[in-house]
């Protein structure tokens, strides 16, 4: 309770204080992107300093804008003195340039992935994405817009002057410690942020204005309207336009999800508002709402929270005099929606979410956890799905728990096609890479896995609650192209013996008969071979690792037969 009381003083220190300008994160083109991790520190209340991280800075990232067709190389240096990693959430690329816990940024390490943006005009976003670590980073301020223009959206009548009528919102809550540091996997998050200001105060024209809404919390989801009753109009969900704007008067958005939209202001000059969350008409089990979970199943002090279940204020808004060039109408329509033939789906997958037991003495709780999917819990070592290139398939997510869980996938757009064997609503259409899955609830959706393949290097999905997804409620896939010449052999059909693993200095292979010739390559999460050896008329090989960095490899064994008919495998191992 002590704790408890702390948090509400904190959030009493902080309501005090007078508005502040919104914070408009730089805009950066391409098409070389140099984005440099640091600590820092920030004085939320009082005199007290509070570590931080940032992009370029000390504090939150600034935009990255693209054009669909780009060659983009981005190169990552990680100034903290910890590891991390950068997701670009949403687009479509490679596994290796996916930024997914696979692709370890050391600290004073450069990444620099480089690849052509595919996706279609959209609001994405950028952030950490380490095994266990996502919250803790992403908390301390790692997260930044990406904004994709294609010709399609420049040729409609949107407002698109970043910073001025088209301004990109990511809405926090975070928590503060005794210690003034950002606390994390607490449920008293009662500091609430957009784009890093607290108690932000934004001004706009009298005209139609372009908010590119994201949730970038950790938990909390937002049913988001306007303080004097204000429609809007949602033009685009996560993965790009809609084909036609649909008004509304409340948006709710989950952890991850992005929308943008776009409110009339003509004729309210002089006037000020405020966007607010009307998470009283949230429905239960959704974090924020009045209330998750029954009986023994609940989230211990999730009710010592005020701001769950009650409508508060994000962002005050004040209207000014009209720009040059306004955009003064909403358009009649946007981009033509085109579905994807559900007949054409050759796989059928179901991901369950559940809970489990990490040690032998848990007792698993339907609301608090822990979580997993398909009854496991995340392993760098695993590989949970198979996903063949070119396929189209579709996916049952059920919720067998008492809290929605937000879903997210990498390298794929989807289209939400049903929601517990009915027609889904008006507001799930769209593409989608994260959807909310209401507890018992049962939601299909159907994507097409094309492009990139990789026999080694896996893609995610996961909840994005994110202290979640750090206690292992994510899981893995390759997509693997199946007409390629040489197949794959599953682990299991590995005919060598490989020791130690985890190894230190050596590694021994023993086969079970002598080879002819054979080529071993090691392989790293990008992909890369860094040591390659051969093997010919022996049945043993040790191959000196002491100069590799620790971490996750791949072992290549490509033999070579007296035939045409080469084996070709892949098994992993840890270098310690």
């Amino acid at each position: 309770m002590r704790l408890t009381a702390f948090f509400i003083l904190v959030y009493q220190s902080l309501v005090s204080q007078a508005q502040n300008p919104l914070y408009i994160p730089p805009a950066l083109t391409g098409p070389v992107f140099n984005l440099n991790i640091q600590s820092g520190s920030k004085m939320f209340y009082g005199t007290n300093a509070t570590p931080t991280y940032g992009v370029n800075g000390s504090w939150m990232a600034p935009t990255l804008i693209v054009n669909k067709g780009d060659s983009i190389t981005l190169h990552v240096k990680n100034g903290l003195s910890v590891k991390t990693t950068m997701h670009w959430h949403g687009l479509h690329v490679a596994a290796k340039n996916d930024g997914g816990p696979h692709q370890i940024i050391l600290p004073l390490g450069t990444w620099s992935p480089s690849f052509k943006i595919r996706n279609n005009a959209a609001t994405f976003w950028y952030h950490p994405h380490g095994a266990g670590q996502t919250d803790p980073q992403v908390s301390k301020g790692l997260a930044g817009f990406i904004i994709v223009r294609d010709s399609t959206e420049a040729s409609l009548n949107l407002p698109r002057t970043y910073g001025l009528d088209d301004i990109p919102l990511n809405v926090q809550s975070k928590a503060f410690d005794e210690l003034k540091q950002i606390a994390i996997s607490t449920d008293m998050d009662t500091a609430l942020f957009v784009n890093g200001t607290l108690h932000p105060l934004l001004n706009v024209p009298q005209q139609v204005v372009r908010f590119r809404l994201l949730n970038g919390s950790s938990l909390r989801s937002y049913n988001l309207g306007f303080s004097n009753g204000q429609i809007f109009y949602q033009i685009a969900t996560d993965g790009g336009l809609l084909d036609t704007p649909v008004t509304l008067s409340r948006l709710r958005l989950s952890p991850g999800e992005r929308a943008e939209i776009l409110v009339n202001f003509s004729g309210l000059i002089g006037q000020t508002i405020n966007l607010k969350s009307y998470s009283s008409e949230l429905a239960k089990g959704i974090y924020g709402a009045d209330s998750i979970g029954k009986g023994i199943d609940i989230i211990d002090a999730y009710n010592d929270n005020f701001l769950n279940g009650s409508d508060f204020n994000l962002l005050q808004i004040n209207i000014g005099a009209t720009s040059v060039n306004p955009v003064i109408t909403v358009p009649l329509s946007l981009v033509p929606f085109k579905h994807f033939n559900i007949t054409s789906a050759t796989r059928y997958r179901k991901i369950e979410f559940d809970t489990i037991r990490l040690l032998p003495a848990d007792v698993p709780n339907l609301a608090d956890g822990p979580f997993g999917m398909n009854h496991k819990s995340f392993d760098m070592e695993t590989i949970n799905e198979i996903v063949h290139l070119n396929t189209t398939e579709i996916w049952t997510l059920v919720n067998h728990t008492l809290v929605a869980h937000p879903f997210h996938i990498h390298d794929v757009q989807f289209e939400v096609i049903e929601k517990n064997g009915k027609p889904i609503s008006i507001s799930d259409k769209g593409w989608k890479d994260v959807v909310l899955i209401m507890p018992n609830d049962s939601v299909k959706f159907i994507s097409r896995f094309e492009t990139f393949s990789d026999p080694m290097v896996p893609y995610m999905y996961h909840c994005h609650l994110l202290h979640h997804e750090d206690d292992g409620m994510m899981a893995s896939f390759l997509v693997i192209d199946t007409s390629a010449s040489t197949g794959i052999i599953n682990v299991e059909q590995v005919h060598y013996l490989l020791y130690p693993n985890p190894a230190i200095n050596n590694l021994t292979f023993q086969f079970k008969d002598a080879i002819h010739f054979a080529e071993v390559n090691i392989i790293n999460v990008l992909g890369e071979i860094i040591l390659k050896q051969t093997i010919s008329n022996s049945n043993s090989l040790i191959l000196d690792v002491s100069t590799i960095k620790e971490g996750m490899y791949f072992i290549q064994v490509i033999e070579r037969g007296n035939t045409e008919n080469n084996r070709f495998s892949i098994q992993k191992f840890i270098k310690q």
